[in-house]
């Protein structure tokens, strides 16, 4: 049973950090793509980043690029996404994904994270 437990979101101000975390089970977490993405009000769900089963290789929006650092540690089954700098354009619920090979997606719950004053 693949389940993600996905934590760190929040309410936080303008210039604030978070760190979201993501811990899996009941697939192969070494070997799958991990990701965030995010979905704000009334938009489409859009990736954030993602990183590469050694975590050799990331890849980021241009809207979080040199703010977002994502990392994972695939001894705990658990990817982490560095959120700094936070502006109100950031709000949105992210979601941490799996992607084991290239026919299975695997989706977390989301986690709520609001930037306001």
């Amino acid at each position: 049973q693949v389940q993600f437990v996905e934590s760190g979101g929040g309410l936080v101000q303008p210039g604030g950090s978070l760190r979201l975390s993501c811990a899996a089970s009941g697939f192969a977490f070494s070997f799958s793509t991990m990701g965030w993405y995010r979905q704000a009000p009334g938009k489409q769900r859009e990736m954030v980043a993602t990183i590469t089963t050694g975590g050799d290789r990331t890849a980021y929006a241009d809207s979080v690029k040199g703010r977002f650092a994502i990392s994972r540690d695939n001894a705990k089954n658990t990817v982490y996404l560095q959120m700094n700098s936070l502006k109100p354009e950031d709000t949105a619920v992210y979601y941490c994904n799996a992607k084991v090979g290239t026919l299975l997606t695997y989706w977390g719950q989301g986690t709520q994270v609001t930037v306001s004053s």
